[in-house]
């Protein structure tokens, strides 16, 4: 079933601004299973086994379908009648051909077991497939075919598009571990100077105001000293702007600082490291710093790693350097931080925010044509960008980035997929 703008079922609030309304029409529904097994379809569009199943019938012949999942990986037990009273299983041979969304093709042959044929070979997930069965007893052949879908949804592109949904084809990543931090904007300490008298006496002359710009060498402040009554000038010691100017002239100036002046372009940041993640940061190493806003990032390094660690907050102090001269990172300003302490390469591969949850698990929503359907998979390393693959996608399957949690809200909300 495709969706359609003028019929649509569903509306979706998509942002704060510009609001567009779409549906999204979920094919197939299957019902709950019991200890038994599963079987897939409508409420009542298929008739029942003894064992909740779905019952296949052609003449005085029947067969009952379940996938079994109690205590064991999903399989397949079939449950053979002739005139509705059960049939001893090695008097049927039984063949099943399960076709998926994309063209594989799984094929099941049976051993008889009790009372049942049992499938050889696991059912993986998901449980959505074109099932054709091929079945012999008494010299007689028979065959069914049907459709067994969950976890599925058609959307034509158009409704795709309206939605914001983007795709990517699944395949190697270099994923690269990552600690996140908050921290705070220094001045370095070659940085910040404190202007102080050479010799105890009476100020005669200071010749720059708080928040002035000075030059390295440049006369600052005159003072005439109390024992030589000589007047002596001060220079300057390092370029940078006055951020504090603590006596004024006819003061006695002594061991307080006359003057403190800060280079602007002498920054670093300042992140606290728990020791866990300590052991991973070394000098060098990049590190991302952004503004809490995130209206500037850029990249740095790590300059150095305090050996002491904090008694209050038992943390260790990173430093990271900070370019200067934009204006932008100001001393005492707080910021974020990422720090890459590693990467490796994996064969396959999945962005992050592509996953969604489904009956309790994680999975990723493929798309082949106009069809949307589950992928169960099994991940590995997780950062906040890649996650590993290891198990229930292809390499080169298309899969939803932006939108899967749509997509998954219109299958819940539609009843595609089967409880567990």
């Amino acid at each position: 079933m495709t969706y359609n703008l003028n019929q649509s079922r569903r509306f979706w609030l998509l942002g704060a601004a510009s609001l567009s309304a779409i549906g999204l029409v979920a094919c197939g529904k299957s019902k709950p299973e019991d200890d038994h097994g599963h079987a897939d379809g409508g409420e009542d569009d298929f008739e029942r086994g003894p064992h909740n199943g779905r019952l296949l019938r052609t003449g005085d012949f029947s067969l009952e379908v379940t996938i079994y999942e109690s205590g064991v990986e999903p399989e397949f037990r079939f449950y053979p009648y002739w005139q509705d009273k059960p049939v001893a299983p090695n008097a049927v041979t039984v063949m099943t051909r399960l076709t998926r969304l994309g063209g594989k093709v799984d094929s099941f042959t049976f051993q008889p077991q009790e009372d049942y044929l049992r499938g050889q070979g696991v059912v993986e997930e998901p449980h959505s497939f074109d099932v054709r069965i091929d079945a012999r007893y008494r010299d007689k052949a028979y065959a069914w075919a049907y459709a067994s879908y969950e976890g599925r949804t058609t959307i034509s592109p158009e409704a795709a598009t309206t939605a914001g949904i983007t795709l990517e084809q699944a395949g190697p990543a270099t994923l690269i571990d990552r600690i996140d931090l908050s921290g705070r904007v220094e001045t370095k300490p070659e940085g910040r100077s404190e202007v102080r008298a050479w010799y105890p006496g009476r100020i005669m002359a200071m010749t720059v105001e708080l928040g002035q710009s000075v030059r390295k060498g440049q006369i600052i402040a005159r003072v005439e000293s109390s024992e030589s009554l000589q007047t002596y000038a001060i220079p300057a010691p390092i370029s940078g702007v006055v951020i504090e100017k603590n006596a004024n002239v006819g003061g006695v100036a002594y061991d307080a600082p006359l003057y403190v002046i800060a280079d602007p372009n002498a920054l670093h940041a300042e992140f606290f490291l728990f020791p866990r993640d300590a052991e991973k940061v070394r000098v060098g190493q990049k590190v991302e710093v952004r503004a809490l806003d995130r209206s500037h990032i850029l990249m740095a390094e790590v300059e150095a790693i305090l050996p002491s660690v904090n008694e209050a907050t038992q943390t260790i102090m990173a430093h990271v350097h900070l370019p200067g001269g934009d204006g932008v990172f100001r001393s005492g300003l707080g910021i974020e931080g990422s720090f890459f302490t590693g990467e490796q390469g994996v064969p396959l591969a999945v962005r992050t925010e592509a996953i969604q949850t489904f009956r309790d698990m994680p999975v990723v929503y493929a798309k082949v044509g106009n069809v949307y359907e589950v992928r169960m998979i099994k991940v590995g390393r997780k950062t906040p960008e890649w996650t590993e693959v290891l198990g229930g996608l292809d390499p080169g399957e298309t899969y939803v980035v932006k939108g899967a949690f749509l997509i998954r809200a219109d299958i819940e909300k539609s009843g595609a997929s089967h409880d567990h």
